[in-house]
């Protein structure tokens, strides 16, 4: 993000189906100028008076002022530590963008997941297509007006760069156009508080087609409602398709938590092809759903319990099927095995004093562990130091070191998620309204690393980790995921809409 002069900028924010607007000039009718032709007629006349004419302290003083001059109209904004002064406002820095749209809805939809398609994988051309699923957060008197929305966009576009030669835009297609957003919504009686996606391993009967897809969305009623989204799906991608008449109807209505919850994750489908959900509350309980094969569910009478307050993050180990990990607001991480008769975690560790209110477990390397809490901070965790202590002391609470860890946001972290296949890239969303993605592969050099990491912030500036690669603007940031078949592209959203981009830098 850049911070500029509001002089420099047009007031208007950025609308759906609009790109930031590269303002580099072509060049034309610039030409040198020597503002002191003829003053000296020899080079030692010049070198005798500074280059200029005008002693060195004053032409370093005319410097000084001139760069202030430049980092108040356009510079580098750091949450927390820039200041907006009156007439500035924020704009995003086009050239750090290979892609970029941002999007709007009735009503904030501050969880989603991003649905797998049959487009490909590892898609490089433009434009593009991503399908999602969202679910919105009405205002309390009009709580009935909540959605569960099934959304294609579709001519996401590349940005434009005039520079750009032929080979560097090969893959891409010569007509890009506006981008298109396309939606079907299912009514809901509550507000959404986290959706999570699940798509059986069955092949589907037509390979064109998306497949079968499932979402559980965890409602503010405590409720969590089961919906076959697969034909939504299908009449967004499949002109003339229609929906059969019960398309909007759950498959399931699951009552047994008591209290509302944040926290939801379905396992693997290698490991529970017909579904297998777990689900937390803020009272600190665990339940685990089952699918059958005849497409119904039923949620087990006795919940997993440990926790001494809100659960809000649950992750299923992606190499244990029977191993998952859950973060809660009592400030511990807790790993269980559901095979345990006795429901109590096979591991316990206090890793905060405050919330930790988010967690990802790497699908790259399955001992690294990520979480995200109310102070800011963020940290990545070996699970291969969390191993349970023998004999008496087997319950006993563990306090383990991060691998690493982070405090350069000033606000609660709201969501963290590792890169689909890099074990050293990380996106993270604050309540600062920044999404930030992180290179852990970067090392620490203590030479550069030196009073210019505070990014001409001042003598005594809090320093900017190395690690830190882009810092992305997103009011009210709650939610980011990377998408798993179109290399480093993110969606995130919060309370003004969603955004989709990819940066240069990964």
């Amino acid at each position: 993000m850049s911070k500029r002069g509001a002089e420099e900028l047009n007031g208007a924010p950025l609308k759906a189906g609009q790109r930031p607007e590269n303002g580099t000039s072509n060049g034309d009718n610039l030409d040198f100028e020597d503002d002191y032709e003829d003053e000296f007629e020899s080079e030692d006349e010049v070198m005798e008076a500074g280059v200029d004419g005008r002693p060195d302290a004053e032409r370093e003083a005319e410097a000084a002022r001139d760069a202030m001059d430049v980092d108040i109209k356009e510079q580098t904004f750091i949450p927390g530590r820039s200041i907006l002064q009156p007439g500035q406002t924020l704009s995003p820095d086009p050239s750090t963008y290979e892609m970029l749209h941002v999007m709007s809805t009735p009503w904030p939809c501050l969880s989603f997941d991003i649905v797998r398609d049959n487009l490909g994988d590892n898609r490089k051309r433009y434009p593009r297509t991503l399908y999602a699923v969202a679910g919105t957060q009405a205002e309390s008197a009009r709580s009935r007006e909540n959605e569960l929305m099934i959304l294609k966009l579709s001519s996401l576009s590349k940005m434009d760069r005039p520079n750009e030669t032929d080979s560097e835009s090969d893959d891409d297609d010569d007509d890009a156009s506006d981008p298109i957003l396309e939606s079907k919504s299912i009514t809901l009686q509550s507000t959404t508080n986290r959706i999570r996606c699940f798509q059986p391993t069955q092949p589907s009967a037509d390979p064109s087609q998306i497949p079968m897809t499932l979402t559980a969305v965890s409602l503010e009623n405590s409720q969590i409602q089961i919906h076959n989204v697969t034909p939504y799906l299908r009449l967004l991608s499949t002109p003339g398709f229609t929906l059969p008449p019960d398309a909007s109807k759950p498959i399931a209505t699951l009552r047994m938590h008591k209290t509302e919850g944040y926290a939801l994750d379905w396992a693997p489908a290698s490991s529970f092809p017909a579904g297998r959900l777990l689900s937390g509350d803020c009272a600190g309980q665990i339940f685990s759903s089952q699918g059958t094969e005849a497409g119904t569910f039923s949620a087990d009478s006795k919940p997993y319990l440990g926790h001494t307050d809100a659960v809000e993050e649950i992750q299923w180990s992606p190499s244990e099927k029977n191993v998952f990990a859950s973060a809660s607001s009592d400030g511990s991480v807790k790993v269980w095995d559901v095979r345990s008769k006795s429901r109590k975690p096979a591991v316990d560790v206090k890793i905060s004093d405050t919330d930790v209110n988010v967690m990802s477990w790497s699908h790259k390397t399955a001992h690294l562990l990520a979480t995200g809490a109310d102070d800011g901070q963020w940290g990545v965790w070996d699970l291969r130091q969390w191993k349970p202590q023998q004999g008496s002391n087997s319950n006993k609470q563990l306090t383990p070191s991060a691998v690493a860890s982070f405090n350069f946001h000033k606000k609660p972290i709201t969501s963290i998620e590792w890169h689909p296949n890099d074990d050293s890239a990380v996106a993270v969303t604050s309540a600062d309204n920044t999404a930030t993605l992180w290179d852990l592969s970067v090392e620490i050099d203590d030479e550069e690393y030196g009073k210019e990491a505070g990014l001409g912030l001042g003598e005594g500036a809090e320093k900017v980790p190395p690690q830190l690669l882009f810092i992305h603007h997103v009011e009210d940031g709650k939610e980011i995921h990377w998408h798993p078949q179109m290399p480093g592209t993110l969606m995130v959203t919060g309370g003004s809409g969603f955004g989709v981009f990819k940066t240069i830098s990964i």
